[in-house]
């Protein structure tokens, strides 16, 4: 059987370009992240024939092991996260291409290894010299990984040929670690190598925001001050912190979803209208919008911590009382903020920004609230559950969008209503929703970069979170001061509250 053997009959149609002949290698291949996020993601992609047939898998980890043993390993484990029905001569064909490097991230004789390794499977698989490499370790590796690679020679584009790397987050803890970071990358790299991913730009109702602004007439000229009264975005997650204290003992709710996820949601739903939708064009309106960002003032901004309490149910405990967290512990699990684009389309429009742990269910949204109708000549008659319009982008775990409108209650009399116009993802396409992993893998493949954070970016967004830590670091604040399986502390009702106006609830 030649190794460069098309794939085995599709299981999904194919919609995409095909990926370029390459090796992916994975630093770290025997964590979570490989079994549960990244061979799912590459398996569905191979079987939607959206990887080349002349495509394999080198993956580093420091568990002594052959090749073959990690095979088996990896088919075992991968029975549990697949998100489907396992093709059994796809699996075999997806397996036979994965190749396993024992060693130390610190040690240069792993990447002398790993280069015999590549060299032997461009032969094997014919991938025609083009590699990424994925860096799924924890973050003290990522310079150094980086460098040892580029000194094996391994980043160098020639002939043709590309190099890539996918950083996961977090990338930096604060704006001059993100510096340094970038530094020590760039050193070695070019921008367009290096590849930050967040995951939450990975999914499909992500992309559509550009899709529903820029592709529909009747949004862009209302999408600014004159017509939105305001917007909300929430990221809310029912789970605690699953057995991440040493992580969220350092980071918080601020580095860990608000720097990143958060603050790139706002910058999507704000930014300008790119000349093109090539990766600079995009990133470069994003960043415009996070320079116009000035930071929020104290009473602008409310940080929370849960308490014990209940969650579907189920008594869950409190953030001190989770395993390797100090009893003590003064690291906030919940963030809210209300802040300004200072640019001529968002001027003194207000995003009410919110993000936690232990809420009364997941949930990301972005709702843009239009301002009311003036003068409703029946405003009298109008039912109470009457509101203003808003267009709701449901980013998980339902995707879609909504658009409540005022309809006349049937019968006589002019009685009016809010109503919904649904869109659904899965009733519309009738297809199932590619994971975000597998659309940003992608990607990478493909050399697109739209999707993935830049270096200006990301320190932009340090700017604005170091400036508010800052100002945290100044006061204790009482916690807890929310109970697990609410929406979070009272104080974040104030902080819209005080301008008349409401969290929204559904």
């Amino acid at each position: 059987m030649a190794l460069t053997q098309a794939l085995p009959t599709p299981a999904k149609p194919r919609v995409g370009r095909v990926a370029d002949p390459c090796v992916m290698v994975i630093f770290g291949v025997t964590g979570d992240l490989t079994k549960r996020k990244l061979l799912p993601a590459l398996y569905n992609l191979a079987s939607q024939q959206l990887l080349s047939r002349e495509f394999a898998i080198v993956g580093i980890g420091r568990t002594p092991m052959t090749s073959e043993e990690a095979r088996i390993k990896l088919s075992d484990e991968f029975k549990n996260f697949a998100t489907g029905a396992v093709d059994p001569d796809l699996w075999e064909w997806f397996v036979r291409r994965l190749h396993y490097v024992s060693g130390n991230f610190d040690d240069p004789t792993t990447y002398d290894r790993l280069k015999e390794t590549l060299a032997k499977v461009e032969t094997d698989h014919g991938t025609h010299g083009n590699v990424f490499f994925y860096l799924a370790t924890a973050p003290d590796y990522f310079c150094e990984i980086v460098e040892r690679v580029a000194g094996v020679g391994l980043m160098k584009e020639e002939n043709g040929q590309w190099r890539r790397v996918i950083i996961e987050k977090p990338f930096g803890h604060d704006l001059e670690s993100a510096k340094s970071l970038n530094r020590s990358l760039l050193k070695v790299a070019g921008e367009h190598q290096i590849y930050r991913i967040d995951h939450y730009l990975g999914k499909e109702t992500v992309q559509n925001m550009l899709a529903l602004r820029f592709a529909n007439g009747i949004f862009e000229p209302i999408w600014n001050r004159q017509f939105v009264d305001h917007v909300q975005i929430t990221v809310a997650e029912s789970i605690g912190i699953e057995n991440r204290s040493a992580f969220y003992e350092q980071a918080g709710a601020i580095r860990d979803i608000f720097q990143n996820h958060l603050l790139q949601l706002l910058a999507l739903t704000a930014m300008e209208p790119p000349i093109d939708f090539t990766a600079d064009s995009v990133r470069n309106e994003k960043v415009k919008v996070l320079k116009a960002m000035h930071t929020p003032g104290p009473k602008h901004v409310v940080r929370g911590q849960y308490g014990p309490g209940f969650v579907e149910g189920e008594a869950v405990r409190g953030y001190r009382e989770e395993i390797g967290v100090a009893p003590g512990s003064l690291t906030d699990t919940f963030v809210a903020a209300k802040l300004f684009v200072d640019n001529w389309r968002w001027a003194d429009t207000p995003f009410y920004v919110r993000m936690g742990k232990r809420l009364a269910r997941r949930e990301t949204t972005i709702a843009v609230q239009f301002k009311r109708a003036p003068h409703p000549p029946f405003e009298d008659s109008a039912a109470e559950g009457l509101r203003p319009n808003v267009l709701l982008i449901h980013v998980q775990p339902n995707e879609g969008v909504s658009l409540a409108i005022g309809a006349k209650v049937p019968g006589q009399g002019m009685t009016i209503r809010t109503v919904h116009m649904d869109f659904l993802y899965g009733g519309a396409f009738r297809t199932s929703l590619p994971e975000a992993y597998e659309r940003l893998i992608l990607d990478t493949l493909l050399g697109d970069g739209t999707l993935f954070t830049r270096a200006d970016e990301v320190e932009e967004q340090w700017l604005l979170v170091d400036a508010i830590v800052a100002a945290w670091q100044r006061d204790r604040p009482s916690f807890p001061n929310y109970a697990a399986g609410t929406w979070g502390p009272p104080s974040a009702d104030d902080l819209i509250h005080r301008d008349g106006r409401s969290w929204r609830r559904s």
